[in-house]
């Protein structure tokens, strides 16, 4: 009987509930239309709230309160509560909602930290589909991945439809990429503009001017989102810098002497290979693969018959492709 659990297999619990013993009892009560005070050691939740009062012609028994009765007494000071909070509420909506009118924009909301793929894309989703006027890409690399193409042609149709036109810069590299070709088969040519460029673009993505998407880190697995008028305006005369310095996907940008059968991918490997740079910072600048830029260079030994790599540095001092390379795109 003294034990933390009695008879009725009652545990301590919480006083404001009830427990499944003490709800029998309180049902029992009701049927019967009293009970016993002996029966409600074990139970104290029952007596602690207001659901039983003692007999006023015997006081070994106990009688229910009526249910409705008890729980009107039992929820009126949460009602009373809650009447307060609502009170509370509306008054400080009455005191602050003029005020917002002459707020000034909190500049911490013009830029968004959006963290993981998803939430990336997700936003990206929603920008592109409201687009009316146009978006501006610039995509690293020589190939994207396919679900990132997927991703990108739906919301190129979106905005399409909306009338926006859409210009991408790629690199050079990307000429070759046959998933890129594939993507750009699927994209109505009077909307669309591409350009290539040489060295590494970082990603960047500004809709209809006024909104701008930016890695966030050197992963890329965070973005910012850029609304501020003034970074917005800024990030567009960086992107058109680089598009008017980018060469038309529909012209030739051979870069080298025509009899020299070097390509221009090649010529700027050249280059690059002249300023010093190792074959791991070469394919980085260049977006593409480290075992890509060798075949490359493999192929600069053998057009111009170099024995080493050594021997192939001063060919191409020589040879006038590295410069050729330089000035051609």
């Amino acid at each position: 009987m003294g034990s933390s659990e009695g008879r009725l297999g009652h545990s301590p619990h919480d006083n404001d509930v009830l427990c499944d013993a003490a709800l029998r009892l309180y049902e029992r009560s009701l049927r019967a239309g009293r009970i016993a005070r002996a029966d409600l050691t074990d139970v104290p939740c029952l007596t602690e709230l207001p659901l039983l009062h003692p007999d006023p012609w015997d006081d070994a028994w106990m009688r229910p309160v009526p249910p409705s009765a008890a729980l009107a007494h039992i929820l009126q000071p949460v009602s009373r509560e809650i009447d307060e909070r609502l009170r509370l509420a509306t008054a400080l909506s009455r005191s602050l909602f003029p005020l917002t009118a002459v707020a000034h924009e909190d500049p911490n909301h013009a830029i968004t930290v959006l963290e993981g793929g998803r939430a990336i894309q997700v936003s990206l989703d929603e920008a592109t589909a409201t687009a009316t006027d146009e978006i501006l890409t610039a995509q690293p690399g020589s190939n994207r991945p396919a679900d990132s193409l997927r991703a990108g042609l739906a919301n190129a149709r979106t905005a399409i439809r909306r009338g926006a036109r859409i210009r991408h810069i790629y690199q050079h590299p990307a000429r070759y990429s046959g998933s890129i070709r594939d993507y750009l088969a699927q994209v109505p040519a009077q909307h669309l503009q591409v350009r290539t460029t040489e060295l590494t673009v970082e990603r960047l993505i500004i809709v209809d001017r006024s909104v701008a998407y930016i890695p966030g880190s050197a992963d890329r697995s965070t973005a910012l989102r850029i609304s501020h008028p003034a970074l917005v305006a800024y990030l567009i005369q960086v992107y058109e810098v680089l598009w008017a310095q980018a060469v038309p996907l529909a012209e030739n940008h051979q870069a080298t002497p025509p009899n020299a059968r070097v390509t221009a991918v090649q010529g700027t490997i050249a280059r690059l290979l002249a300023e010093g740079h190792v074959d791991d910072v070469v394919a980085r600048k260049m977006g593409i693969s480290v075992r890509t830029c060798r075949s490359h260079i493999a192929k600069l030994m053998q057009t111009l018959g170099a024995t080493s790599r050594t021997h192939l540095g001063a060919l191409l001092v020589h040879s006038g492709i590295a410069e050729a390379g330089h000035g051609g795109v």
